[in-house]
């Protein structure tokens, strides 16, 4: 069965055309993406270490699920099966200020027979007293939190739907809600396409980013002194509908980067993304690139050395120079696209060379593969 399930999603994807946002070095379209990822690294996971056809050790659910490859999309997937609820076993640390990232691609989200659409969700909350309460009926877990509803589309014809993208924002103390929507169709998601998510969360603040598109601004997404430490994933029971989630990615963002590069004197990046093995950087870095250089304008006397890191993937010899490359191409970004002195900026690599954690685990590669940002 997993064999024949691990096949049907290379299949669905080998016959699906690829998004191309994130694939390229084109900024012109993130130019008003202010998103800025947060630079202490709590939980990653890319399944890297998973083996076809398991279900990934950090996650649980009360249905099914299995890590899977595709002939389209590199890398391996956590494929959620159908009416599924999916959430992270050890939950996220608590912290007022984080970033959630994900890739993602809904697939078979339209009943075929009705044409009507089918959403999944996705959830934010406190559980308060542990994971007791992740699977109820209700779709309102924890204490408070947060349910945003997402809708597909065939081939993102917005004009034959009147669903738009949702969410409730909910405290089960107070009973009090919050509920609102989208009403842009241009940010409905077409089936079989990959999209990045990007979540912002600042106390009561959450802000969510398809793509380069802010969806949402909520102010009061959650209540004052809310301690949120769980994810959840929703896949209704329709037959077929599932989603494919990659590089999650959460993330500490309470630091002021401003004050730590010009009071520390250096900031690590997590925020400036390369296509894998390669030097070209993806538009979804933009928002941490305009951070450093904002800092720069700030203060024009300043000089900075960018460094790049690798993890110990491949050849010490390639990463070096890999990282020497990706470093001088964040040069080039600030410099063209924010009119960066080309005189206050050194670049340097040190490939695999200098790690701050062990290369055993997908999380703790994570962290060194990093940007950093030296004052000089």
């Amino acid at each position: 069965m997993t064999t024949i399930k691990t096949l049907v999603s290379a299949i669905v994807f080998v016959a699906i055309a690829m998004t191309a946002s994130g694939q390229s070095g084109d900024f012109k379209s993130y130019s008003n993406f202010d998103f800025v990822a947060g630079n202490k690294v709590l939980v990653f996971d890319d399944f890297s270490s998973g083996n076809i056809g398991d279900f990934p050790v950090q996650w649980n659910t009360n249905g099914s699920g299995e890590i899977v490859t595709t002939e389209k999309y590199p890398g391996k997937w956590f494929l959620i099966s159908p009416s599924s609820m999916t959430y992270l076993n050890a939950g996220l640390k608590p912290v007022d200020n984080f970033t959630v990232e994900f890739d993602i691609v809904v697939n078979k989200g339209i009943d075929e027979i009705s044409g009507e659409e089918r959403d999944f969700q996705i959830s934010f909350f406190s559980t308060d007293k542990g994971l007791d309460g992740i699977f109820p009926t209700s779709l309102y877990p924890g204490i408070s939190g947060i349910v945003l509803n997402f809708v597909t589309v065939w081939n993102n014809d917005a004009q034959e739907t009147t669903s738009v993208h949702s969410f409730k924002a909910y405290n089960n103390e107070t009973e009090q809600d919050i509920s609102g929507k989208n009403t842009r169709k241009t940010n409905l998601l077409e089936l079989g396409k990959q999209y990045r998510f990007s979540f912002w969360v600042q106390k009561t603040r959450l802000r969510l980013y398809i793509n380069e598109e802010k969806v949402y601004d909520i102010q009061r997404a959650f209540p004052d002194k809310a301690k949120i430490d769980q994810i959840r994933f929703w896949t209704p029971e329709y037959e077929e509908t599932s989603i494919y989630i990659s590089n999650f990615r959460y993330a500490d963002a309470t630091e002021d980067s401003r004050s730590v590069f010009l009071t520390d004197g250096k900031l690590i990046s997590y925020g400036i993304y390369f296509d894998s093995g390669k030097d070209i950087l993806k538009p979804q870095s933009y928002g941490a690139i305009k951070e450093i250089a904002t800092i720069l304008n700030e203060n024009p006397t300043v000089k900075v050395l960018i460094t790049g890191h690798t993890d110990s993937d491949g050849d010490d010899k390639i990463n070096l120079d890999l990282s020497k490359r990706r470093a001088e191409n964040v040069k080039k970004v600030l410099v063209s696209e924010f009119k960066i002195n080309a005189d206050r900026i050194t670049t340097d690599g040190k490939g695999e060379s200098e790690p701050i954690a062990d290369n055993i685990t997908a999380e703790n590669k994570a962290k060194n593969r990093r940007v950093e940002f030296i004052k000089q």
